[in-house]
């Protein structure tokens, strides 16, 4: 079976970690389509698998989801005051895996403890992909994630009553790839796959985006001189002007997906004149989460949460007396 170079690498890592098993979160998980509709079927090896990891992130382990071939969203309430807001979080993994826990639920236990109701994707994978550092042809879109991506927003905003979120303050937060999926669904022009049903008149463009780590958009080389230009354009023809509010993090020191990444990213939305703040940290490396340790970087989750009062998605802060 022909997989792509990073689908290739999540699964050999993935490889040698003990017996499997099936991912149950708290929260029930809501298929995105319908039962009997046909989508499009990943390279699956097998069936669905939720794996330990052994590496630790922060001094613990995590878990990562592979051969996910029908997609879900998990809904996670606010907890304490509800403010109205949502988030749709991206797990990364290359587009081959999952990282679920430390990339997904556990974004959501931040984001409900301050008031934001939170939604864990999980999107098909692998994805046949190619990217930068592949030398070959970009392949056609659209690719399953953005599609599943767009469907989970449309579902969220066509239950926002039901939910108790205002549909005007829904957005998506992604890490590596999935950061990557943060920018293809900020900057897609329509819906990549036919409507199905009254979710699909939603709209599928977020509120706001915070993109951490994102990978696979810098189209240079880490021996050539910066081009600010050569954004690689994966998933959409141009960064639009009606994009998100945009955050950006990213770890000067990451090994897997360079900083130029974030930098090109941020460059191309300032001359689309899209709102867009970015920090960049020293050291971090890759795939960090929001485990807190001694590093800055991960205690992005504070930046995060005044930058998004600053936007207006959450009140601003009482100032002390």
């Amino acid at each position: 079976m022909k997989v792509s170079v990073f689908a290739l690498c999540a699964l050999i890592a993935l490889a040698g970690n003990a017996a499997a098993e099936i991912w149950q979160p708290s929260e029930p998980q809501i298929p995105l389509w319908p039962e009997k509709l046909a989508i499009g079927n990943p390279q699956v090896q097998g069936a669905e698998t939720l794996y330990r990891k052994s590496k630790l992130v922060a001094g613990r382990p995590y878990a990562a989801i592979v051969d996910v071939s029908r997609p879900t969203m998990t809904i996670f309430p606010a907890k304490g005051r509800n403010t109205g807001a949502a988030l749709l979080v991206f797990p990364g993994g290359g587009y081959g895996a999952l990282a679920i826990d430390i990339e997904g639920t556990e974004v959501c236990d931040w984001a409900t403890s301050i008031g934001i109701t939170c939604a864990v994707l999980k999107y098909r994978v692998p994805q046949e992909r190619h990217f930068a550092d592949c030398k070959c042809e970009r392949q056609l879109e659209p690719f399953m994630a953005l599609q599943d991506a767009e469907r989970a927003m449309g579902l969220l905003r066509q239950r926002a009553a039901s939910l108790g979120i205002d549909p005007h303050k829904i957005g998506v937060v992604g890490f590596s790839a999935g950061g990557h999926l943060v920018t293809a669904i900020s900057n897609a022009t329509g819906r990549n796959y036919a409507a199905v049903d009254a979710a699909d008149k939603e709209s599928a463009r977020p509120d706001f985006a915070i993109a951490l780590y994102p990978g696979h958009l810098w189209g240079g080389e880490r021996t050539a001189p910066f081009d600010p230009n050569d954004l690689k354009l994966m998933s959409f023809d141009q960064v639009v002007s009606s994009a998100p509010p945009t955050l950006i993090v990213q770890a000067e020191d990451d090994p897997m997906d360079d900083v130029r990444n974030a930098i090109t990213y941020f460059l191309a939305l300032k001359q689309a004149k899209v709102p867009v703040e970015i920090h960049l940290f020293l050291h971090g490396g890759h795939a960090f989460g929001l485990r807190p340790t001694a590093m800055p970087v991960t205690h992005w989750p504070a930046l995060a949460e005044q930058w998004l009062r600053s936007i207006g998605i959450l009140s601003p802060a009482t100032p002390p007396s």
